[in-house]
């Protein structure tokens, strides 16, 4: 079948579900609504529906990118644009179900937003909110509003065009349409990726891979998985564009195996191109063949380095090995291989669709295009989102994130991972490009942004990061392997107030020698926290080493709780509540902490009521108590 004939039956199909005589209710299915309880939303849905004998089209869709306000489901009413709707539960979505399907009334008080043509009385245009306004869906444009599980969607919606395009020009030609893009691998290190095609098309050799990099491992990342279950098709078309292009006619998608949806997605949509012929021999009677494979990998964050990732594909430890030879010229069992992220197939993808011109319209002079970020941590609002790039961190955080939650002051946002930096309120109006972030001290990386509120301490958290790496690094280069584990002990020193004045000269020294002396891009990046944090929070380490003393009143070593005479009530909750029964005192009579006893679980603070707040947490002081319990009438 030509790709026209696919194309009309695939737009045929698209067009002949918009204009449906039927509701369409789209539930997002994604992990992160999956385990905010989507599938249990959907499955009172289905019963609803059955009881109120409507008959309606229920379609399963990736994550909008809207992480805070999963569950979500959109509607779609004939003649009505999609009214979506968030925080869900089985009772509330029964409710909707009710009241717009049965009743006409669709809730504006529930609803987040309407997308799509015409107007919802009462309801916001979804992407005018502030969350959405300064973004720009590139390769997010599908995400939440076709089927990731049907490749007609992803057809009708321009899919797969720029497959069909780049069939007809020259490699060549196409890596000139790439580097005019200015597209950048948006994996982390930020290398020219039509230059990188370049170099892997002219290395001598006829047989030659690709390779996708879906090894996303950094904490709170989780950028890759939620295109790949959202928009599986979006990332093997760039993959067949790319083969084509290098001369490659194998490749390999290594996604680890704890994305399972991914996978099944994966699995399914690569069969679907080979139904179609967008996979295998003559692709689309082009001449080209093209196959290939899924690696599951087995979650190890160093097989995310290229040259360990190739490793574990061919069926050895995944260990690093040093470069030159570059991939390019020695890669997979020794052949030229080219390999980029989910994100940055997605891109060429929709370069080839809709021209270089129109994606270097987004962007900074040096940034061009989109990145995708996952922003977490202490933000009012989590959830994907994509950018352009020169953006400052202040739009993400306050705009797009919506500020810090319960009103809190920002501290740091920590970019790129485990392996990037941390970055202080002074560099909040940076622009968020590949330059503005190295000379900051941290990355890009493939997207991770982790905001900390004033609650956090910036030696802890580098303690945790650095943890993370310690313990993901493969040990083959002893600067990686010794000098990560020397600067945690280091560190977890200095949070147990057993820190030295010479500790942060130390620590600086092993840093610089780690990141010059590692083979690979963990080692040569896991000092970026500590590096970055004694730079901008140098006073934070010192108040630990010098004075003994946690400014954030974190390091449990370092801090103490006490109850306050003139606010106990007696009332015995924290009594009854502390889990070691550091906590005496009768009724009406003023409570006392065991220090001695005291394990700063912070239980006791939890369950005292507001209105008597009378648990307090220090450090570096001590608060002057009754020594034993004496009657609250006595104290005053």
């Amino acid at each position: 079948m030509t790709f026209e004939k696919i194309h009309k039956q695939a737009v045929s199909e698209w067009e002949a579900l918009q204009s449906s005589s039927k509701p369409r209710l789209l539930v997002g299915a994604g992990t992160c609504g999956s385990a905010a309880g989507a599938m249990d939303v959907l499955k009172v849905i289905n019963e609803e529906l059955a009881r109120q004998n409507i008959e309606a089209i229920v379609i399963q869709v990736g994550c909008m990118g809207l992480c805070f306000a999963e569950p979500m489901m959109g509607i779609v009413k004939p003649g009505h644009p999609q009214v979506i709707y968030g925080n869900l539960t089985p009772e509330i979505a029964t409710q909707i179900v009710k009241d717009y399907l049965v009743a006409d009334n669709p809730r504006a008080d529930l609803a987040l937003g309407y997308a799509g043509d015409g107007k919802a009385d009462g309801i916001p245009n979804l992407f005018e909110l502030p969350v959405l306004k300064p973004q720009v869906r590139v390769v997010l444009h599908n995400c939440g509003f076709i089927d990731p599980e049907n490749i007609n969607h992803y057809i009708a919606n321009g899919g797969y065009s720029g497959l069909v395009k780049a069939l007809k020009m020259s490699p060549e030609a196409i890596i000139e349409e790439i580097k005019k893009s200015g597209l950048r691998g948006r994996g982390g290190a930020g290398f020219s990726t039509g230059q990188k095609w370049d170099f892997c098309r002219k290395a001598p050799g006829r047989e030659k891979y690709i390779i996708c990099n879906a090894d996303e491992g950094d904490p709170g990342a989780f950028m890759n998985r939620s295109l790949l279950e959202g928009d599986p098709h979006s990332v093997l078309e760039g993959m067949a564009i790319g083969a084509y292009t290098i001369g490659a006619n194998q490749g390999y998608i290594y996604c680890r195996a704890e994305y399972p949806l991914a996978l099944e997605r994966l699995r399914l949509a690569l069969r679907q191109m080979e139904e179609y012929g967008f996979i295998g021999d003559n692709i689309l009677g082009s001449g080209f063949d093209f196959h290939l494979k899924i690696k599951e990998g087995a979650g190890a964050f160093v097989c995310g380095e290229e040259t360990a990732l190739m490793a574990s594909i061919e069926g050895k430890r995944g260990m690093p090995r040093s470069r030159p030879p570059f991939p390019a010229i020695s890669g997979l069992w020794g052949k030229p291989t080219n390999i980029n992220n989910v994100e940055t197939w997605a891109d060429t993808a929709r370069i080839l669709q809709k021209g270089s011109e129109w994606y270097a319209g987004y962007g900074s002079e040096k940034s061009k295009g989109t990145k995708t970020f996952a922003l977490v941590g202490k933000v009012e609002r989590t959830g994907l989102i994509e950018v352009p790039l020169g953006i400052t961190l202040r739009q993400i955080i306050y705009e797009i994130g919506g500020g810090i939650l319960k009103g809190k002051e920002f501290k740091a946002v920590q970019t790129g991972g485990p392996s990037g930096g941390c970055l202080p309120p002074s560099m909040l109006d940076s622009p968020v490009d590949y330059e503005s972030l190295a000379a900051a001290g941290s990355i890009m990386g493939s997207g991770g942004m982790i905001v900390a509120d004033e609650d956090t301490c910036m030696v802890d958290l580098t303690k945790y990061f650095l943890n993370f790496t310690q313990a993901e690094s493969c040990g083959k280069c002893p600067p990686c392997r010794v000098g990560t584990r020397q600067m945690l002990g280091i560190l977890d020193r200095i949070t147990r107030g057993e820190g030295k004045p010479e500790d942060i000269a130390q620590l600086e020294r092993i840093a610089i020698t780690v990141k010059q002396g590692s083979l690979c891009g963990l080692g040569q990046t896991a000092p970026n926290p500590v590096l970055t944090t004694i730079r901008y929070f140098r006073n934070e380490y010192e108040a630990h080493i010098n004075e003994k003393r946690c400014p954030a009143r974190v390091c449990k070593n370092l801090i103490s709780f006490y109850i306050l005479p003139d606010k106990c009530q007696g009332c015995m909750i924290c009594l009854r509540a502390c889990p070691v029964e550091a906590i005496t005192g009768d009724k009406r009579m003023i409570h006392i902490i065991d220090q001695d006893k005291c394990i700063k679980c912070g239980t006791c603070t939890d369950v005292c009521p507001p209105r008597f707040a009378a648990i307090t947490k220090v450090s570096g002081e001590q608060i002057e108590v009754p020594q034993q319990p004496v009657p609250i009438e006595a104290s005053a």
